[in-house]
């Protein structure tokens, strides 16, 4: 006898950029050890993909850096909307789940909440940071909201948003005690050589922005420090390229740096302190116990509307956590080759400033540490509809 067609839970899925990746493919780890029979499709990239998810559109396709880039690329991108839209309505998934992405995401979301589709969106906007008024529109779009950091679920609770608490998946993966020896020894670096760890961003537009600042910076330890060594992970060979083109317009041949192809977390942990942009580094940075100086520059426009809708006063996600400047940060036109050097050495001078700021980060680690995917699938589990959950108890394996 042959044995019933397994029914398929199908859940579709947007991705806009690597974090997003990372996060639904864990989550999709996750899902498949409850639902073995579901299937995901939509917007994902290479990490999504080697989870067995169906991408209609590469996750490339939404990558883009601040207001400026995003103008430039509306028509593309507004293009692939209205496709992904149309074909959802067309024929619906069982769940929706926006992976970041808001000015994506959201519209779609609400576009099937209307019919009766239920949406996930998981990454809170930053609500805390700017354009607080945000979250009236994220209740007509979303039956629940997963965010990553403790202070979050109060702004979703006020405005009766079903809101999860889940942690930062980060947390789970990095360790919580200091490896700089380990790293060192697998990057064949001496234990006692000052190391600093430069980190001009994932993009080549991060990079067009910070490159050359971040150059200047290292020449001018270098010449108060000669025997200090740079590590600058880099992602793609676009963004080496880039950087390498940026060395020869510096005049910086001289310059003790060794890149690298990714490996951003061991250049991180064989560091002294970090040079990083603004994001998801600077968090990592912080798992990781390392002093850090941020800095972050945009094209002048999107920095003017930018700082025009801020109301904190800090942009790096390990201060903001904190809630207080645990670590510098140099915006915009403050952030000048000098400062960054300066602030830098200030950190391999001053042991006693870094053991305070190891600490901090280590209370951040233990907070936002909370088997992350395990909490997003048991959420994603809640909210499907009764009827789909009984289809899952009730499958039958399909014949082998």
């Amino acid at each position: 006898m042959t044995s019933p067609v397994v029914p398929l839970v199908r859940i579709a899925m947007v991705a806009g950029e690597a974090s997003g990746d990372l996060l639904a493919s864990h989550l999709m780890e996750a899902l498949r050890t409850k639902i073995p029979n579901a299937s995901f499709y939509g917007i994902g990239g290479p990490k999504m993909i080697g989870q067995g998810f169906d991408a209609w559109f590469p996750l490339e396709a939404l990558t883009v850096f601040g207001y400026v880039e995003a103008l430039k690329h509306y028509r593309k991108i507004s293009g692939i909307h209205k496709e992904l839209k149309r074909r959802l309505l067309a024929d619906a998934p069982d769940i929706f789940i926006g992976i970041d992405a808001p000015d994506f995401n959201l519209a779609l979301e609400k576009a099937l909440k209307r019919q009766g589709v239920p949406t996930i969106h998981y990454v809170g906007p930053s609500l805390w940071a700017w354009r607080g008024r945000r979250i009236h529109s994220i209740g007509k779009s979303v039956s629940r909201i997963l965010v990553l950091f403790p202070f979050e679920p109060v702004l979703y609770e006020k405005e009766n948003i079903p809101v999860t608490y889940v942690g930062h998946p980060l947390a789970d993966m990095l360790p919580l005690e200091d490896v700089r020896d380990e790293a060192r020894e697998l990057l064949g670096i001496p234990r006692q050589q000052a190391v600093f760890a430069l980190l001009p961003g994932s993009r080549q537009s991060e990079l067009a922005y910070m490159a050359e600042t971040f150059i200047e910076a290292a020449k001018l330890i270098h010449r108060s420090l000669p025997e200090a060594l740079f590590l600058v992970p880099l992602v793609t060979r676009e963004t080496r390229l880039q950087f390498e083109v940026a060395l020869h317009r510096r005049q910086a041949g001289e310059l003790p740096i060794r890149l690298l192809f990714g490996h951003a977390h061991e250049a991180m942990e064989a560091s002294d302190a970090v040079l990083v942009t603004s994001g998801t580094a600077t968090l990592e940075a912080a798992l990781l116990k390392r002093p850090m100086v941020i800095a972050y520059k945009l094209a002048p426009l999107a920095y003017r509307l930018a700082r025009r809708m801020a109301y904190l006063p800090y942009v790096g996600l390990p201060n903001i956590l904190a809630g207080r400047f645990v670590v510098p940060e140099f915006i915009q036109d403050a952030a000048t080759p000098e400062n960054l050097a300066r602030a830098l050495l200030n950190f391999l001078a001053d042991k006693e400033v870094c053991a305070r700021i190891g600490e901090t980060f280590r209370e951040i680690h233990l907070q936002l540490r909370q088997n992350t995917a395990e909490k997003a699938a048991k959420a994603v589990l809640a909210t499907l509809p009764a009827e789909v959950m009984e289809r899952v108890e009730h499958a039958v394996p399909a014949a082998a």
